[in-house]
Formats: structure tokens, sequence, C-alpha cells
């Protein structure tokens, strides 16, 4: 006896669609219940999707690039009492159909591929497949287009110096495409929002460090021994929260009839995911957690982020966004593009030690002390000039006079 069991996209995932990005199992497979079956990549993470019971693989239906709405089918799996090895011998993906007559297994093709096929006319069989087997995949028939649009028109017999504005690369040079990923093209749809919705202003300031190192030295090792990585993005966190008390318009979101001010600050930490990209997720009412609590909460998010186990809820909700770009090396970004629909984002430049003149007892005095650029970027239509660096004198404040 058999029963088939759908394996499907989860209902609930960051925005409507997900992409097919890696099938772990092939069909024939026998796997256990919970077992990762298929990787999907969201515009902000990549899940692995479990098998719903003990079975065998017995068909792919969506392939690698595939778009896969929520609830959709991706394949399906046989449950089988009777038979199960001879039968698991003779599986194969039925839905696949042969587009053009070929002997090779590439010239099977999903719908999505075959679609592709038909919408553009590019024949999959004439391109290199980078799926399972060399399978030819929808995101091979989108390269394929990109790239046919991308080559320059035939040469006319007098062309005009003013009809090519930008330079195109030579013909006989080398170069090679890498398709985006769903998150690369989520950040470039976003960003590119962002600056047409909102008039974005950066304001500087710089920020001496000398209190929060010394304050980060005298308890690090303490929380190092609970677990807890004491950074000093945790820092950042609560200064920020300290400087909504001050400027709580910063903490808000622009509607055309009002601004909304938010009571909560749940403030998103950027991380990068290498070239992958990077994602923010939310700290949620930091204003009520102590400096231990956002470290242990910004190391969970961390190492959960880059092991792809963020769950979409954890992306949603922030208020507030901090960008930590120092880390990799850069003084100053401006501007660091606002997550929209928020109405502000924090940049922290690189900390180094600059020579600084102090007044110590009405004498100036030239001092070597830890430096960084700390920015804020704004929605103009939310924020003036005014609040925007009453907001950072109260942040630069608030580290540079941390209690020890």
């Amino acid at each position: 006896m058999t029963n088939t069991v759908e394996i499907t996209a989860p209902i609930e995932q960051e925005g409507t669609k997900a992409v097919v990005r890696n099938w772990l199992k092939q069909i024939g497979d026998r796997v256990r219940e919970g077992d990762a079956l298929v990787e999907l990549e969201t515009d902000k993470v990549t899940q692995e999707i479990a098998a719903p019971c003990d079975g065998i693989l017995s068909e792919i239906a969506m392939e690698d690039g595939d778009d896969a709405a929520p609830g959709a089918i991706l394949g399906r799996m046989r449950v089988e009492t009777i038979g199960v090895a001879a039968e698991a011998a003779t599986a194969s993906p039925s839905q696949m159909q042969p587009l053009l007559p070929a002997t090779t297994a590439s010239s099977y093709y999903s719908p999505a591929v075959r679609k592709a096929a038909e919408e553009h006319g590019i024949d999959p069989a004439a391109l290199k497949g980078s799926g399972m087997g060399g399978r030819v995949t929808r995101a091979d028939m989108d390269h394929a287009l990109e790239a046919s649009r991308s080559r320059p028109p035939a040469p006319q017999s007098q062309p005009a110096a003013t009809e090519q504005p930008f330079p195109v690369a030579p013909t006989d040079g080398k170069s090679r495409i890498v398709p985006h990923s769903a998150m690369r093209l989520s950040i470039a749809r976003h960003m590119t929002q962002s600056l047409a919705t909102a008039p974005q202003v950066t304001a500087v300031f710089e920020a001496d460090f000398t209190a929060i190192m010394r304050h980060r030295e005298g308890h690090k090792d303490r929380l190092k021994a609970e677990g807890v990585n004491l950074s000093y993005t945790a820092y950042f966190v609560a200064a920020s929260v300290a400087a909504m008390q001050a400027v709580p318009e910063v903490n808000s979101q622009w509607h055309d009839d009002g601004l909304e001010i938010f009571e909560d600050v749940s403030i998103g930490v950027g991380i990068a995911l290498g070239d992958k990209g990077l994602v923010a997720p939310a700290i949620r009412q930091a204003q009520n957690l102590s400096l231990e609590t956002i470290a242990a909460r910004l190391q969970d998010l961390t190492n959960r982020a880059r092991s792809n186990a963020l769950k979409a809820d954890e992306l949603k909700g922030g208020t507030f966004t901090i960008s930590n770009h120092g880390v990799s090396g850069s003084l100053l970004a401006s501007p660091i593009i606002i997550n929209q629909p928020q109405s502000a984002i924090l940049g922290i430049g690189k900390l180094e030690k600059r020579v600084v003149v102090r007044e110590v007892d009405g004498v100036d005095t030239i001092q070597i002390r830890p430096m960084a650029y700390v920015s804020l970027t704004i929605d103009h239509r939310s924020l003036d000039g005014h609040q925007t660096n009453a907001w950072l004198t109260e942040f630069v404040r608030i580290l540079q006079s941390w209690p020890q």
C-alpha cells in the first residue's frame, strides 16, 4: 500500500514568496521525519524544509531557482508499507516533461523553465545547467535572458558620439556574471525604494570611546564566564535607547497624515552575511533590557543569522536600525540608507586612536584617545536638523559618560 504526502512551502514566511535554492535529497532517497529535504531562500533568510514523515522522496515539483509561494507544493513523498525497496529503485520525477528531443538528462525541464523558454524564446538545451545532475534551472534561464539584454547592439554605419552614454567593455575581454540571490535582489529593491521614497540627510559627530572601553574591560571576563560576549554594539543599542528618551521623534515612522512615534524601542542591528548580503534582526522592547541582556540577545541573533537559523518574525518590527559598518574598516559611510519605513539609521565608524585636544585645569592638552565617527541618517520628512543633532548629542554624551 502506498500513500503520497506533499512537501509544501511554509505558509508563514518573510515576504510573499521564496525561491528554491538547493535540494538536499534526490528522488528515490529514503528519509526520516525531520530530515532536511530542500533549502528555500526568501529575501531575508535561508531555511530548510524538513520531511513531514518517514518515506521515500518520489517527486521534485520545483527545481533550483523556481519561485515558491506560501503553501506551494515543492515535491512529494511516498509512505509505503509493502515493497518499499523495490518501488524506491524505480522512483522518477513524473512531473518533469521533455521540452525538446534530446538524449541527456538535462533535456527534462521544470514548468518554470518551460515557461521561460516560451516567454523569452531561449532554448534551454543551449545552456549549461547549474541544477542537480546538470539540470537547467529557472535561474539559468533568467541569467541567459539578462545576458542577452546586456549585449551591446550591433554597430551602426556612422554612430553618433552621443549614442553611447556609458562605455561598453571590449567584446574580447574576459568576464563572468554571478546570478543575483533572492536576498541581493531584495536588498537592491529595498535600497532603491528607500531613496526614492524619502529625502535622506546625514549628520556626523565624533565620539570618544574611553569610558565604554574601560567599562567593558572591567566586566567582559565576568560575562564571558557566563557565555556572553560583551560587544561594543551592546553599548550602542543601550545608548540609542537613552537618546530616544531625549528625542522620541527619532523612533518613528512617517505617514501622510501624521508622524507615528513608537513607545517601544525595537532596534534592528545589521549583521553581514558575507557575499550573500545582510540582515537586521530586531531586539524587541530594548528599553526594558539591561546591557547584559542586550549583549546576550545580540550574540544569539548574530550566531543564528550566520547559520541561517533566524525566524522570519525576528526580522520584522524594528523601529530603528544600527549599522556598525566600522567593523569592516570604514571610517564613515554616507548615507547609510534608511531601513524603510523607519525614520532614521545610526552608523558607527571604525574605532581608532586619534590625537585630540582636551582641556585639563583650564589648559589645552594634546591626548591620544579611542575615537570613532557616528552618523545619523534621517528621513527629512520626519525629522529636521535640530532633532538629528540633539539625538546625536545625547547619544555621544551617554557613551562618553558611561559609569564605571
